[in-house]
Formats: structure tokens, C-alpha cells, sequence
């Protein structure tokens, strides 16, 4: 099933409940955006090979595969962002979802206004113009590419990663918390908690340390947040 509206930009889809992926269709072309919907997991990786997309939105539970399972696979060859869409309300289930590369979640039910919301909230961070090259020792941050290197290899951050690098490393030493960390990363009306702030602090960790493992690169202060340290080691 595929819809198409005067917009550049695509949003894919992933829902096999009828009703609410028509309501997203609808909603989402009001908004004017083009919308393709797929109704299976295993459908998903080869239509993202196949056909260039803005952003996905992936339900959780799916026939075929499961989302998570589908994120994990998108993660290994595409950043595009990917708004995961639940209908379970444990927090583990959430933060799994970020863990392994979503970068937002939505739980059902929802508001499809909020999904709108949600979807330009993300793809106006990610299309914002912008030229600049920040050098910081080894660290290289692309802003107009929305990409990093550290001592000239790439690293593979999501978008929410690529921000809190680009936060941190600019004011090396400053401590940030968690909820400064949270409003400059998500700036709609979202609820999230500081949780999801420690699960994308451990996997830009854990990518930088890969790279680096006698760097200390960001720094938890004890009850209040984080700080970026690689510059000062350097």
C-alpha cells in the first residue's frame, strides 16, 4: 500500500493494525509528508535498500519480524532515524528500543497529532543547515553531514549519539545533567525520564571507547550528570 503527496520528504510506515496505520497515513499526509506503509518486519530492510526514506516509523509488534529485530538490522547499514511505536508500557521494553538504535519511542495509544509532532521535532534537527567542521583534538564533528570521526575513523552514532557528542565535547570539563541533557536533546513536549539519557550515554561510551579504551572521554558526576574529559587528556 502506498500513498504519495507533493513532499520531498517520506515517512515509512511499518503498522499491521489497519486502522492505525490509515490514521498515520492520513495524518501524516495532511502534514505534508509522503508516506509508504508496509504491514510486516521482513518487508522493511529490503524496501529501505531499494527506496530512499526521511524517517521510519516502526511498530514493535509485527508479523513477519519483530521491530526490534527489524531497528537492529537497519542500524548495520542506514542512520535514518526510527520512531519506535509500542504498545508495551515496561520501561525495560523502551529503553531496549534506544539501546539498539531507535531514537525515539511512542507508546500506544497516542495521539496521532503527537506523532506528527513528534516526526518534525526530529527531522527539523536532523535537516537544519548548517556548515560548520569542529575540530577537537582527534574528535571531528560534521555538522552539515551529521557525521563524527575520532583520530580519523567514522564512528556509527545515531542521531541522538551524534547530538550528545556534539553537546558535551563543545564545552569540555562543564557538567551537564540529566535534565539539561534531556531538553536540548528532545525539544517537544515528550515525556521521558533520566534513564533514557544514561542508555544513550553508555552507547556513545561504549562506540568512542572501542576506538580509544585509554581515553576517558565522558565522565559521570555522582548525582548530578556528565562531563566531557577526552580534551583535557589529550
Amino acid at each position: 500500500m502506498q500513498t504519495q503527496s507533493t513532499s520531498p520528504l517520506t515517512v515509512l510506515i511499518v503498522e499491521d493494525e489497519p486502522k492505525l496505520g490509515q490514521l498515520l497515513v492520513d495524518y501524516l499526509q495532511a502534514a505534508e509528508y509522503q508516506t509508504h506503509w508496509l504491514t510486516r518486519g521482513d518487508q522493511v530492510v529490503d524496501y529501505l535498500h531499494a527506496n530512499p526514506v526521511a524517517l521510519v516509523l516502526l511498530d514493535l509488534m509485527l508479523p513477519g519480524k519483530e521491530g526490534l529485530a527489524v531497528c537492529q538490522e537497519i542500524r548495520r547499514f542506514s542512520d535514518v532515524p526510527v520512531i519506535m511505536v509500542t504498545a508495551k508500557i515496561e520501561e525495560i521494553d523502551r529503553l531496549l528500543g534506544l539501546e539498539i538504535g531507535a531514537d525515539d519511542y511512542i507508546c500506544k495509544p497516542y495521539s496521532p497529532r503527537e506523532v506528527v509532532a513528534r516526526v518534525k521535532a526530529i527531522l527539523r534537527r536532523i535537516q537544519r543547515p548548517v556548515a560548520t567542521v569542529a575540530d577537537s583534538g582527534p574528535l571531528r564533528i560534521d555538522e552539515a553531514r551529521f557525521q563524527a570521526s575520532y583520530q580519523d575513523v567514522l564512528l556509527d552514532l545515531t542521531p541522538a549519539e551524534f547530538r550528545l557528542l556534539k553537546i558535551l565535547s563543545t564545552e569540555p570539563g562543564k557538567v551537564f545533567s540529566r535534565e539539561a541533557l534531556l531538553n536540548m536533546l528532545y525539544d517537544d513536549y515528550r515525556v521521558v525520564n533520566d534513564r533514557t539519557i544514561d542508555s544513550h550515554i553508555k552507547n556513545l561510551r561504549r562506540k568512542l571507547e572501542a576506538l580509544s579504551s585509554e581515553t576517558p572521554f565522558i565522565r559521570a558526576v555522582y548525582g548530578v550528570g556528565y562531563r566531557w574529559e577526552a580534551d583535557e587528556a589529550n
